[in-house]
């Protein structure tokens, strides 16, 4: 793999994607990237922009696939982290 190649894909940080195909994956996105299109199905492209997720001081980037608000995003985060809870060994 050329050098330049490697260091293209090294400098790209891995961001969760929300709706849509790729819901819930860790997927390369490069640095400042305000939306990105991925692949969906043979043909078709979906589309997800760049949101930011954030706790007091401490912030990650996401993105949302085109078709969510915001508030279904974080809905969506919510309901997968109680359906694991639930589905963990012990969990209730």
């Amino acid at each position: 793999m050329p050098t330049a190649l490697i260091e293209k894909v090294t400098d790209m940080q891995s961001h969760l994607y929300i709706g849509g195909n790729q819901d819930s994956l860790n997927i390369p996105a490069a640095d400042g990237a305000e939306s990105v299109q991925l692949p969906a199905g043979v043909t078709g492209r979906e589309t997800y922009n760049r949101s930011t997720l954030s706790v007091g001081d401490v912030s990650i980037t996401i993105y949302i696939h085109e078709s969510l608000t915001p508030e279904q995003a974080l809905n969506r985060l919510v309901e997968h982290y109680k359906a694991c809870c639930v589905n963990m060994p012990g969990g209730r």
